[in-house]
């Protein structure tokens, strides 16, 4: 296998990596974005956290296994994004923490203010993990002031302007969105019903967001279009995410809620391959000098390390699947309460 071929494959599988995390990961940030809005008692407090308490440390298993696979495979992109990002991945890295640490330790103590005190942990370290991954990906689309070396030469205020604000907002729009669908799978009764209704304010402000965003990125970051134009058979991307965003309130009126969750989880992967689609064949465009761009080309680890690892990829990626699918298989149908619950 060729050179050009190994490293297209590895960007591929990145990407899927990256995607899978978006889409298993962003319904339990979004369950902890609706934490305190849904949830009206401790019982129904309990029962939005057990809903996805046996799933989410496995799916952060896809982040943990992309910043591995980044690392051996394009080790330039890897220093550069995550010294690039160190305020960011730090806080980012406090509120995975601080998540694991709400589920684990709410119910620990029979008191209310020690009960309010994680419940409120809970919500703002999903709501910032969320928020933090949208900032991400927006300076990553727009371009960074890369310099010589590939290292960065702006600050933390260079990060935060209106552009990857406004992606940040989207991102935890889309993930609450996610994250309201999967509850209305996992909840009954009135509980039920309050998601079912908190669903349709969800969609409205996530397709408000979902076309502003659409407008600046074509203004403020037109290269995010040129892969696009020259090859116009990718404008299939944009057009089935379209779809799949409008697809989402006919599946809730004609109550398949499933079909629903599936169409939110393919809007997030067709996002994730335009976001792909816009940087290619760039992990980081220099907005100081081209000549600083982090390319595949001069990020990637030698021929015989990526066709180790793709090696180890056709045997490992079988095994995580295997894993995730066994286990919502096992924690399949409604979510219930016992003396083992959060």
């Amino acid at each position: 296998m060729n050179y050009e071929l190994l490293t297209f494959i590895w960007f591929v599988l990145l990407g899927v990596l990256l995607t899978g995390y978006a889409i298993l990961d962003g319904f339990d940030l979004g369950v902890g974005i609706l934490h305190p809005f849904i949830a009206k008692n401790d019982v129904e407090r309990r029962l939005v956290m057990n809903s996805i308490g046996p799933l989410w440390d496995g799916n952060e298993v896809w982040l943990v296994t992309f910043g591995g696979a980044l690392f051996a495979a394009f080790p330039v992109a890897y220093a550069t994004v995550f010294s690039s990002f160190y305020s960011a991945f730090f806080l980012l890295l406090t509120c995975l923490i601080g998540r694991a640490v709400s589920l684990e330790f709410r119910s620990k103590v029979h008191s209310p203010t020690w009960r309010m005190f994680w419940d409120f942990s809970f919500f703002l370290s999903s709501l910032t993990a969320a928020f933090l991954l949208g900032v991400a990906a927006g300076n990553v689309m727009a371009g960074m002031e890369l310099g010589p070396k590939y290292l960065y030469q702006g600050s933390l205020l260079s990060q935060v302007y209106w552009y990857p604000l406004l992606v940040g907002c989207l991102t935890v729009s889309l993930f609450a969105l996610h994250g309201g669908i999967f509850l209305y799978l996992k909840t009954e009764n009135e509980l039920q019903a309050r998601v079912r209704n908190a669903i349709s304010n969800l969609f409205y402000a996530f397709a408000g967001l979902y076309v502003i965003v659409s407008v600046a990125t074509f203004l403020h970051v037109p290269h995010a279009t040129e892969n696009i134009a020259n090859y116009p058979i990718l404008w299939i991307v944009p057009v089935l995410n379209a779809f799949a965003v409008l697809n989402i309130p006919r599946a809730m009126y004609l109550g398949r809620p499933g079909y629903a969750f599936f169409t939110s989880a393919m809007v997030i992967a067709a996002l994730a391959t335009l976001f792909s689609v816009a940087i290619f064949p760039n992990f980081m465009r220099s907005t100081i000098d081209p000549a600083y761009n982090i390319t595949l080309e001069n990020a990637r680890s030698s021929r015989a390390t990526l066709q180790t690892m793709l090696i180890i990829a056709v045997i490992g990626i079988p095994c995580v699947l295997s894993y995730t699918v066994i286990i919502y298989w096992i924690f399949r149908g409604k979510v219930t309460l016992d003396k083992n619950s959060y």
